[in-house]
């Protein structure tokens, strides 16, 4: 899967449930939150203040490391 800006959130962890702890990682608890159903991983960078940028290159890293 590929996963970008736009992607959903809930489309990655349906996907690619080993991504929840990069989400995790830097206090995303997506699977709680009511809005993970149809918010971008851009749209959750701005609302935690992380750069969407290295948020993908973590998460693909360590989505590649698996």
């Amino acid at each position: 899967m590929e996963i970008t800006r736009e992607s959903k959130i809930s489309d990655v962890l349906t996907n690619c449930p080993d991504a929840m702890p990069a989400f995790q990682a830097i206090g995303m608890h997506c699977m709680g939150c009511a809005l993970a159903g149809e918010e971008t991983i851009e749209q959750a960078c701005a609302a935690h203040g992380i750069d969407p940028d290295e948020f993908l290159d973590g998460l693909n890293d360590y989505l590649l490391s698996l």
